[in-house]
């Protein structure tokens, strides 16, 4: 049975209360007045469709601190010429590599798809955090592993689906309830090793050969010299803009891929103090620190919120929290959020109280963001998130509470103004930086011309928001 004759163009899985939530987001009084009903509904029609699937392209950070960027391209290329992606027919084909016209730090492949592969008649159910990382090039590990055939065996093709609702039960034989074609797949473990009682298993259990969506793997890939990272995240990093032997300043950081980028832009000079409040993340940015070979960056288990020291009578800077009013020149708040930017997003489970809780917890840490920066410092808030209210509203309640604080330029500026709808004006709205898939989601991807794929570089990306601000 072919794929593409099951609805490929499928759209994000969400409750009703949350679509509703998000279509009068799209159809707001400015909006439609601005784009027309018809214009605004189709645009909302797209968010949907679009976030199901991966962006175009496969975006890569070089370790330029430590590598000319060529250098890393070149060993790149060689990495690939031992894995060659395959066109629609099965064969062979060369794995491309881009150089970002105006990121001087980002490599590009990229993404064909989705492609016309025929499922097999053994299935295997694979979780939704899974499934969206096969989306994205990765193979099947163990523990994402839900569901498999009785006498699934090393050596079996096995069609590989993604339980969109959360219902397979781990250790099932079949699952029956709703979920999305992945590609196929040869099964490197058995089902006995996948499911076996003495304890967490791990190590790719089916690696894939015919995905949907044709993207190399890169797991434990050049890892000193490349980190896979979406493209707003390094851009997030550029705008920061920081300058050897600043105080920098990241407030929720894990995983730590924008601290690092940060750490490497300022040449490993200075000091960039790393918060979060989950020690397991905290350990792994210092993993990735060490990798990367950043002894800058000083990270923390702490509760941003709780970052500031309280009383008349603070203590001098130390790079430990808490930390005196106004300690850093420059505070990036990429903030928790709702995370409906996010691609490939094939479900969201939550109701709308859940998506709606994000906004008072932010206004918080930019409150603590706010009393942490220096006069004449940059504050940078970013989401992965597509409501206003997290985006265009916060920024136009920051304006309001925070006078001292004043909307800058982006540089570089890749992603499309604010949207309409939180009554800022259009100026405010020019300074903002909202990258929207949806206006360049144009569904099928032609492998075989990737000189066009390479103009949605940056637009057809993660949904994303970048706000920049100077303290007067």
């Amino acid at each position: 049975m072919s794929v593409m004759n099951k609805n490929v163009f499928r759209q994000i899985a969400l409750r009703q209360e949350v679509r509703d939530y998000l279509r009068n987001v799209y159809t707001n009084k400015e909006l439609v007045s601005e784009l027309g009903e018809d214009e605004a509904e189709r645009v909302f029609a797209s968010l949907m469709s679009c976030v199901f699937h991966p962006p175009s392209f496969t975006c890569l950070r070089a370790s330029t601190h430590l590598f000319p960027i060529q250098d890393v391209q070149h060993r790149l290329e060689q990495h690939l010429a031992q894995q060659p992606g395959r066109d629609c027919y099965g064969d062979s084909v060369p794995t491309p590599i881009f150089r970002h016209p105006l990121l001087p730090d980002v490599l590009l492949l990229p993404v064909s798809g989705p492609r016309d592969v025929r499922m097999q008649s053994s299935e295997v159910t694979v979780g939704a955090q899974c499934g969206c990382a096969v989306l994205r090039g990765a193979h099947v590990f163990a523990p994402g592993v839900l569901s498999t055939p009785k006498f699934m065996k090393v050596g079996d093709v096995v069609s590989v689906f993604s339980d969109v609702e959360g219902r397979c039960t781990r250790g099932a034989k079949e699952f029956q309830g709703k979920k999305v074609f992945l590609g196929n797949g040869v099964c490197v473990m058995d089902r006995s090793d996948i499911f076996c009682t003495e304890g967490p298993i791990r190590g790719v259990a089916i690696r894939m050969n015919e995905a949907i969506y044709e993207s190399p793997s890169f797991d434990g890939v050049l890892p000193t010299e490349l980190f896979l990272q979406n493209l707003p995240s390094v851009v997030v990093g550029h705008v920061v803009g920081p300058r050897p032997g600043e105080r920098i300043l990241d407030m929720c950081a894990a995983p730590g891929g924008k601290t690092t980028h940060i750490a490497a832009l300022m040449g490993n000079q200075g000091v960039l103090v790393a918060l979060d409040k989950i020690k397991s993340k905290v350990e792994k940015i210092r993993q990735n620190a060490h990798t990367l070979q950043l002894d800058c960056i000083k990270a923390y288990c702490h509760d941003s919120i709780q970052a500031v020291q309280s009383g008349k009578t603070q203590e001098p800077f130390t790079d430990v929290p808490p930390f005196p009013e106004e300690s850093f020149d420059r505070v990036l708040l990429d903030a928790p959020c709702s995370g409906l930017g996010q691609r490939p997003n094939m479900a969201v489970t939550w109701s709308v109280k859940e998506v709606c809780s994000y906004p008072p917890l932010q206004r918080k840490l930019f409150t603590a963001a706010v009393r942490l920066l220096k006069k004449g410092g940059v504050m940078v808030y970013s989401t992965c998130t597509v409501t206003l209210a997290e985006n265009e509203e916060q920024v136009a309640w920051a304006l309001k509470t925070f006078p001292c604080l004043t909307l800058e330029p982006q540089e570089p500026h890749l992603g499309s103004p604010g949207m309409l709808g939180a009554a800022l004006s259009p100026d405010q709205l020019m300074l903002l930086q909202r990258f929207r898939p949806e206006l360049a989601w144009g569904g099928a991807r032609d492998g075989h011309a990737p000189e066009n794929l390479l103009l949605k570089a940056s637009t057809d990306t993660i949904g994303f928001f970048i706000a920049k601000f100077i303290k007067r």
